[in-house]
């Protein structure tokens, strides 16, 4: 058969429905083979990044492998922002470029780069096919590197002429290469559950490792089995209950709530499971580690240590290792009750909060969420990306269940919001969940980066609510420039120049309404759900909110020191 069918009976056996791309002369025969062999649906994408960010909503919201397309040259570096950011984010997703013909590639022809070694810093594996009949195994072994330790991209290209050619394959007697377990070696489990016994105040500090790992639930039993408070991180976040009794809310620099920080800091001990210590999360690392204990699991062998030593590293699946901890407490007859340290987590939570309830006008940013959380259900998948809404997001939206809560943390590609929600959204629809609604919320500025992807949720009727929080400026950047002593500031007024984003929005064939008081946000939303559910598009609620929105950041603010709520 064309190697290329080959290729597209390997991605459905791997689980792929949907593939996102951009066809180009360089990629026509697996467009071809797409066509030829069927049960993939495919979306046309008015840019290649988009393509790699929806490609990465679908994987985080399934699990699976997603799987962006593109054609020779700018099409290939188009996707490396894409690669990038499912890298940083440990998120599994496959890109596929066309390539120019072998025998031109050290000519300098039309569209032909070396994308292997530009794609090679931000995927786990990048390689070319060589020969025809090595597609289907490459792409065996790009899903299982991509699925395998810490999950994360890849990418293959396909020189035309390979792409072209016809190989012997049998698809009926194929399936997916196996992907080992990386099980905790258990007296290093022993120890860990030693420490955390000895403690006083001990937490857990679940990471995008425990969502990554589908560890939700081994996360609750050692937690309710042990009696112990649990944290989690901006990539963490949904991995437990926020209304939980045993949730300590967030540690960190900008994400993170009052009550999180201060019982971070009175803590002695932490579990750390799926958690790399981002800057952002530890702040200055001698007042984050302290005289407290520390326990760093993770999958990937050389995350430990990577950021400080931990006084017991272990290498290990996240599920896994939580199930190895809680049968290890069973087996020792392990029964815990609440005592002062989850009393006084409690307390640190009912006391040290930040408002939400503001009535001012021009808007206070705490109002949107607050309204947010009101209208949206549990079920709700949450997108979110980079700025100061992200800060926000990370203080007060609600995340009750895991894959529910989806943000770029690490690389913070600003427009990653509107592309990753028509992932989100085709993703849930696959696993015929279309009752189940996808809230993007925005800044006014990423916006507009990859705004041409309305087009595409248009087009395909991918419906999805966006909230924008609109400060008319760069407001993190502004802050960021204070230490600098610069004020180079970006207006971003919408009548004074015609940047209107409900304008836009209509021109997109989608529906939007401005919100200047803080008593239409409700009414506005309702509106704004209706609205997407009966046109199955896009539908934008702007909300203009104070310019001078400020939160607490910089590098002189550390993780878990004590601050006050902005006014």
């Amino acid at each position: 058969m064309p190697a290329m069918e080959a290729v597209v009976h390997v991605l459905r056996s791997e689980g792929v429905d949907v593939a996102f791309g951009c066809p180009g002369a360089a990629i026509l025969p697996l467009y071809k083979a797409l066509e030829q062999v069927g049960g993939i649906e495919h979306l046309t994408v008015r840019h290649e990044e988009g393509a790699t960010h929806m490609a990465d909503g679908w994987s985080r919201t399934n699990g699976k492998v997603g799987v962006a397309i593109g054609t020779s040259g700018p099409a290939g570096t188009n996707m490396i922002t894409g690669l990038y950011t499912a890298h940083a984010d440990s998120v599994p997703i496959l890109c596929i470029t066309g390539q120019a013909a072998s025998s031109k590639l050290h000519q300098e022809a039309f569209q032909a780069v070396d994308i292997v070694e530009i794609a090679r810093p931000v995927t786990k594996w990048a390689v070319q096919i060589k020969e025809a009949a090595q597609a289907p195994w490459i792409f065996r072994e790009a899903f299982r590197i991509a699925r395998s330790g810490r999950p994360g991209p890849v990418l293959v290209d396909i020189p035309i002429d390979v792409a072209q050619q016809s190989i012997a394959y049998d698809p009926d007697i194929d399936v997916p290469l196996p992907v080992e377990e990386v099980r905790p070696h258990l007296p290093r489990v022993e120890a860990a559950l030693d420490l955390l016994l000895a403690a006083e105040r001990p937490l857990l500090l679940a990471g995008g490792g425990v969502i990554g790992a589908d560890a939700a639930e081994e996360l609750r039993e050692v937690a309710e089995c042990l009696r112990i408070p649990v944290q989690v991180t901006l990539m963490g976040k949904g991995a437990i209950r926020e209304d939980h009794e045993l949730y300590a809310g967030m540690t960190g620099v900008q994400t993170s709530q009052r009550y999180g920080n201060r019982s971070f800091l009175e803590s002695d001990a932490v579990l750390a499971v799926g958690a790399r210590f981002g800057d952002r999360h530890t702040g200055t690392l001698d007042v984050y580690r302290g005289e407290r204990k520390f326990v760093h699991v993770d999958i990937e062998p050389t995350q430990l240590g990577k950021v400080f030593p931990p006084d017991l590293g272990i290498v290990s699946d996240a599920r896994l290792f939580l199930r190895a901890l809680a049968e290890a407490a069973r087996a020792r007859g392990v029964v815990r009750e609440d005592g002062a340290w989850v009393e006084r987590v409690r307390e640190l939570r009912a006391t040290l909060t930040r408002r939400e309830d503001f009535d001012d006008v021009p808007i206070k940013a705490p109002r949107v969420y607050k309204e947010l959380n009101a209208a949206f259900g549990e079920s709700t998948h949450v997108v979110t990306a980079i700025g100061l809404y992200q800060i926000w997001g990370g203080q007060h939206q609600l995340a009750y269940r895991p894959r529910h809560y989806q943000v770029c943390g690490q690389a913070g590609p600003l427009g990653w919001e509107i592309p990753a929600a028509i992932g989100v959204r085709k993703a849930l629809d696959s696993a015929g969940r279309g009752d189940a609604e996808v809230l993007g919320v925005v800044g006014d500025y990423g916006f507009q980066y990859m705004v041409e992807e309305l087009a595409v949720a248009a087009q395909y009727r991918v419906p999805f609510v966006l909230v924008m929080l609109n400060n008319e400026y760069l407001g993190l950047i502004r802050q960021a420039e204070i230490p600098y002593g610069i004020n180079y500031q970006v207006d971003l007024h919408y009548d004074e120049y015609g940047s209107d984003n409900v304008k836009i929005m209509e021109a997109y064939g989608c529906a939007g309404r401005r919100v200047f008081e803080p008593g239409e946000i409700a009414g506005t939303l309702a509106w704004a759900r209706k609205e997407a559910a009966a046109t199955r598009r896009p539908v934008l609620v702007e909300v203009m909110i104070e310019r001078e929105a400020n939160t607490p950041h910089g590098p002189a603010i550390d993780a878990v020191r004590e601050f006050e709520p902005v006014p």
